[in-house]
């Protein structure tokens, strides 16, 4: 009896005309809701809109989730906060709100390993930081230093929003102590792939590795208007925060590349050698060059002439595994070369002397070049190779 009445008694209530008005309402509202969260999420894939996406491309540039969906493994990247929307009401600005602000942050996988990232969308107000997309970032780091994983960047921003005011300065101050707290816990990797001036270089000079994407990228801390106002003198953004600038002059990059495909894809590369954090040991991966492997060339790539230069190159890519070496910083400071390679499988970081400039002399350059990498590699458990030819201090 129990059994037929507990059968029989949701068609009872379906049968009621007030039950029956709530559960269609009910269904409605759930139709309209799923229709404005489809809809918000449509308009946040779109960023800043179409034209300015073709505006992006027109410059030779990918939108910031092309850049994401490039650098993941394909089907990994979890995105979060989407819907976020900055809650700046002066200067008009309530009228104008993108879901998502101006950032794409989330974790994905690269090579199979957890990465956490955010990638600045300059289709939205030229990648400005609000408080929502600082707070975006910040959420990322401390997800990234919580689970031991590194944090990417990728870097296309104008700076702080200037309708917000102090607000986004103070955005920034909080993003800047994440990054000294993350320093030598996780590796931290930014890619600054369009004119970044003001607040938004700061944060990539704190990380780890910073690289450019040449003829797009731009870093200064103001633009050449303000430097002609001030001191009367031309200089062109390539002159003043260039990837050829900073790459060899200033030091402030690391390596720059020729466009943002080849960017990315260097940089999935480059994290194949890298530690998830400093709890971790140096990668190994299955290695296919014979430890007996011959070089004749090591014979004779050292001149008995002890004046006469050689490349220390050629000596680094004779002995690593498969004469795979991950060059770091290889415009500045060429009397020493750094990089990453590999030793039977295993991650190693290369220091050498480089007789064919200068000598191999050390001078200041060389030696911060030199300092810095092996800083790093020893937060990380990398092993060092030091290949010395050095006659001295300059």
């Amino acid at each position: 009896m129990s059994f037929s009445l507990s059968t029989r008694l949701p068609r009872l209530m379906l049968s009621l005309p007030g039950v029956r008005s709530c559960s269609v309402a009910g269904a409605q509202q759930t139709l309209r809701v799923k229709e404005r969260i489809e809809s918000a999420r449509a308009r946040a894939l779109l960023g800043g809109g179409e034209h300015r996406i073709a505006a992006q491309h027109k410059k030779g540039k990918l939108t910031a989730r092309e850049r994401i969906g490039l650098l993941c493994d394909p089907g990994t990247f979890v995105e979060y906060d989407m819907f976020m929307e900055h809650t700046c009401t002066d200067f008009g600005m309530e009228k104008e709100k993108y879901p998502g602000d101006s950032v794409v942050t989330g974790h994905g996988q690269v090579n199979g390993q957890t990465v956490y990232m955010f990638s600045q969308d300059f289709t939205v107000f030229g990648g400005s930081l609000s408080m929502a997309h600082a707070k975006k970032i910040c959420k990322v780091m401390d997800q990234a230093l919580l689970v031991g994983a590194p944090v990417i960047g990728l870097n296309d921003s104008g700076g702080a929003r200037i309708q917000e005011g102090v607000e986004s300065l103070a955005g920034y101050a909080d993003i800047f102590q994440r990054n000294v707290e993350a320093s030598g816990v996780v590796p931290q990797i930014s890619l600054v792939m369009g004119p970044c001036a003001g607040g938004a270089v700061y944060s990539p000079a704190l990380t780890d590795w910073t690289f450019m994407v040449e003829d797009t990228s731009y870093l200064f801390i103001t633009g050449p208007d303000v430097v002609k106002t001030v001191t009367g003198e031309d200089v062109t953004q390539e002159e003043l925060g260039g990837a050829k600038t900073h790459t060899t002059v200033s030091g402030v990059a690391h390596k720059s590349f020729s466009n943002d495909i080849d960017a990315l894809l260097q940089l999935r590369t480059m994290l194949g050698f890298l530690p998830q954090s400093n709890r971790d040991e140096a990668p190994v991966r299955p290695c296919e060059d014979p430890w007996d492997r011959e070089v004749p060339g090591l014979n004779s790539v050292v001149p008995l002439e002890s004046t006469t230069a050689y490349d220390m190159m050629d000596v680094i890519l004779g002995v690593v595994d498969e004469r795979e070496f991950f060059q770091m910083m290889p415009n500045y400071a060429k009397n020493i070369v750094t990089g990453f390679a590999r030793m039977n499988g295993r991650t190693v970081g290369i220091v050498g002397n480089n007789p064919k400039h200068a000598a191999g002399c050390l001078d200041i350059n060389a030696s911060v070049k030199g300092a810095r990498f092996v800083r790093f590699c020893d937060c990380f458990n990398i092993p060092i190779i030091t290949f010395e030819d050095v006659p001295g201090f300059l």
